[in-house]
């Protein structure tokens, strides 16, 4: 079965996960939700050497080291029996987005069918993180590093996803029954 891959991308409070997770909810016959900071932070939980490698780079708001993270991912792809895969936070890096880009073009069974970035206001996104207070990572100093990693490379990430028509934007601002709409529109439309 060739798999649909929707990537979910988005500014750290954006609800980006949030709004993935029910659309693979309503939709749980074909489609699989896997967040890459719960891959992440599961990893970690599982207090293996891999974790304390992550553990060390989330903990300060930095990324993983891009092999980990497009390991993660397509261990989580492959292992899915779900025809329609969400992965939402990923890419976050040029170099991840390339190394993904790399191991989707050797996959047969894995299509790239649309990045969708769900936008929000810096604003908007630091109050989400700072009310939520989920961990060590929703703390002032580490959502402003976050929001540096985040923006750095947003362009041309950006840009490679437009320039293979694979880019849409939504205004994550709004209620969440709108994005959440919106989304379902893009995958399933």
């Amino acid at each position: 079965m060739t798999k649909s891959l929707f990537l979910i991308i988005g500014a750290p409070g954006s609800g980006k996960t949030t709004d993935a997770q029910i659309i693979a909810d309503k939709n749980s016959e074909t489609t699989a939700h896997f967040s890459t900071g719960e891959l992440l932070r599961k990893e970690v939980k599982s207090g293996s050497d891999l974790g304390k490698i992550i553990d060390k780079r989330i903990s300060v708001g930095n990324l993983v080291p891009v092999d980990i993270a497009v390991e993660t991912i397509i261990k989580a792809i492959k292992s899915s029996s779900k025809k329609n895969i969400l992965i939402d936070g990923f890419p976050r890096s040029v170099e991840q987005m390339t190394a993904l880009e790399k191991k989707l073009q050797n996959s047969k069974n894995i299509n790239l069918k649309r990045v969708i970035e769900v936008q929000v206001s810096e604003k908007v996104a630091k109050d989400r993180v700072l009310d939520r207070a989920r961990g060590a990572d929703d703390k002032e100093e580490v959502f402003t590093n976050r929001m540096k990693v985040y923006n750095e490379p947003l362009k041309e990430i950006r840009d490679f996803y437009h320039s293979k028509n694979a880019l849409a934007d939504i205004n994550g601002e709004r209620d969440i029954e709108e994005v959440v709409k919106d989304m379902q529109g893009l995958i399933y439309g």
